[in-house]
């Protein structure tokens, strides 16, 4: 599964490139993409043999160029690198506390580092663009922090950082990282300023991609997966596919006294 989807997913993303600046999602191009998210969820347990940027820039192919009519390729392939670094390896900051809220940062605290030759940045370059990527992964995939109401400040005075404060300073910081001398030779530039430019419209695709696919998921494909193999099981009576079935209804929270079907104990078979 895992070089099938990784080179599928390639397909695609050389399609939206020749694509030159134009969305070429077509009908066909959206029926391989849903087919594609379908096959990551058809075995449950395989997930986690997945290329974990394959999966992102997928679900990000999803949320931004089949459903906002995103053209840029380079967004995709930026995003996805970002999603895989950030929910793999959890780089750059400890993204949440020890309560396991997300951690407020600030850039403030990026440039006293520097200063004091501490930073883990080897230039402002570097460090415009990380913050910037922390604003957008937070805000991004927990807006659910900033609807339970305004943060307090670290002196435990008047609240002070909000998802407002993440899209300001993000923008800001990517329009930042965009001017800096290296930006022209990693060939970053125009990247970032679309980051920068566009920063509500990403960060409203990722809200989607994190409610469906990695804080959520997708209810009504695992719905129909749960179904699909309930069938399965009725027709052959595999005792495998009715497992299938119940690791979805496991993922949809239902209650077995109204499905007493998916498990109630299989009959001995006679010999």
């Amino acid at each position: 599964m895992s070089e099938t989807l990784a080179a599928s997913v390639r397909e695609l993303k050389l399609q939206i490139i020749a694509g030159d600046g134009r969305n070429v999602a077509d009908a066909s191009f959206r029926r391989e993409v849903d087919r594609l998210i379908g096959a990551v969820y058809d075995d449950i347990c395989a997930v986690a043999t997945v290329p974990l940027e394959s999966v992102f820039e997928l679900f990000v192919i999803k949320v931004l160029y089949v459903e906002r009519r995103s053209s840029d390729a380079s967004v995709i392939d930026y995003l996805g690198g970002m999603l895989s670094r950030y929910l793999y390896a959890r780089e750059l900051f400890p993204l949440v506390d020890d309560s396991g809220r997300p951690q407020t940062f600030y850039f403030s605290d990026v440039l006293e580092e520097m200063q004091r030759g501490t930073s883990r940045f080897q230039n402002l370059f570097e460090a415009f663009r990380r913050y910037a990527d922390n604003a957008l992964f937070l805000s991004g995939i927990f807006p659910q922090c900033w609807r339970r109401g305004r943060r307090r400040s670290r002196t435990g005075g008047s609240p002070s950082t909000d998802r407002g404060y993440y899209v300001s300073t993000g923008k800001t910081c990517y329009r930042l990282a965009a001017e800096h001398k290296l930006a022209e030779f990693t060939r970053q530039r125009p990247t970032l300023l679309k980051l920068s430019g566009y920063f509500e419209v990403y960060l409203d695709a990722l809200n989607e991609l994190s409610e469906r696919y990695v804080t959520g998921f997708d209810f009504n494909l695992i719905a129909d997966k749960m179904l699909d193999r309930f069938n399965l099981y009725r027709r052959t009576g595999d005792e495998r596919h009715r497992e299938e079935a119940r690791r979805y209804a496991a993922l949809l929270r239902l209650d077995s006294r109204r499905f007493p079907a998916l498990y109630r104990r299989a009959r001995p078979h006679l010999i």
